[in-house]
């Protein structure tokens, strides 16, 4: 299996995480002596602790016993299928039971495959090598459909997918979510005065800038559309988002990027609109969105090359 540890490692910039899920600790651990040499083992002995892990830790692959006490195999699979953010990570489940409806119902509820108790060693290894293979092909494929071919950044797509699944979860624990917007200024003048080209290269210039400024690796940047960027800044405070805010705006002026058609100075600026808050039941992500964009147009209303920011629901 190690070419395949390898590919992802690769890839992920860390071995491939498997999350081992079963009551028994015993199989755990037999399971866990297969797979330790070449893969990063995370152990969950339920339902609510497997999906805890899975949001918390993102496997590449989860190994699911059927049959466990309060939640078994079938609703944690159901829940992570459910859940858009885990929906992509394929489950094998593991189990006893080794009648053909039993298997059917696995399948069909979104299990990758079957193995049944007691398991081959060699056999686990290889059903686990094949869908590790799909995995990283899916993730290759996933990561070209996402990414913005100018800048390199992830596109509006994936930011789409992301920032529903990043809100859910501030909702969840009660945790604050930062949401900014950004837009260069003058951005069709500097077009039809320096040319297209010159355009493309100034974009490139700006997402570099902004990609440098953003240092965590759970905040997210995309290319929003045209000249518009969105980031998201989880687990994040005003006083945090809006230093972080003015910085980005200060790291786009020391581009030192000549703009002779803009009216806020004689370089290429950015204006953002910056909104922050706790998600409750009352607001959801659009409205978080429509919220960002009127800070976006107070922002430039106040003469561009500045930040605006709120309150989420103020």
């Amino acid at each position: 299996m190690s070419d395949i540890a390898t590919g992802l490692k690769e890839l992920l910039g860390r071995p491939p995480r498997l999350l081992l899920v079963d009551d028994q600790p015993l199989n755990i651990q037999a399971l866990h002596q297969v797979f330790a040499a070449d893969c990063q083992v995370l152990m969950a002995t339920g339902g609510e602790m497997a999906l805890q892990l899975a949001r918390e830790q993102q496997p590449d692959l989860l190994l699911l016993d059927v049959q466990m006490p309060g939640m078994d195999g079938h609703e944690v699979c159901r829940r992570l299928k459910a859940d858009a953010a885990l929906a992509h990570i394929p489950v094998i489940f593991v189990t006893a039971d080794q009648n053909a409806d039993a298997e059917t119902r696995a399948l069909d509820g979104g299990a990758v495959d079957f193995i049944s108790k007691p398991f081959n060693p060699a056999v686990v290894r290889a059903r686990v090598r094949t869908h590790l293979t799909l995995k990283l092909q899916s993730d290759l494929l996933r990561q070209l459909a996402f990414v913005d071919g100018l800048t390199g950044l992830h596109n509006r797509r994936f930011f789409d997918e992301r920032c529903e699944a990043e809100f859910q979860r501030a909702r969840r624990n009660g945790s604050s979510l930062a949401l900014l917007l950004a837009d260069v200024d003058f951005f069709k003048a500097y077009n039809d005065f320096y040319g297209h080209l010159a355009g493309d290269d100034a974009l490139r210039g700006v997402a570099v800038a902004l990609r440098t400024g953003l240092r965590r690796p759970g905040d997210l940047l995309c290319r929003y559309g045209g000249e518009e960027f969105a980031m998201l800044l989880p687990e994040t405070e005003m006083d945090g988002a809006l230093a972080v805010a003015q910085a980005l705006e200060q790291a786009v002026r020391g581009l030192r990027n000549p703009h002779a058609r803009s009216s806020v100075a004689a370089l290429l600026t950015i204006s953002i609109g910056l909104v922050v808050g706790v998600p409750g039941a009352r607001h959801s992500m659009a409205a978080m969105l429509e919220a960002a964009d009127r800070q976006l147009y107070q922002a430039k209303a106040e003469g561009r090359g500045r930040v605006s920011a709120a309150v989420l629901g103020a």
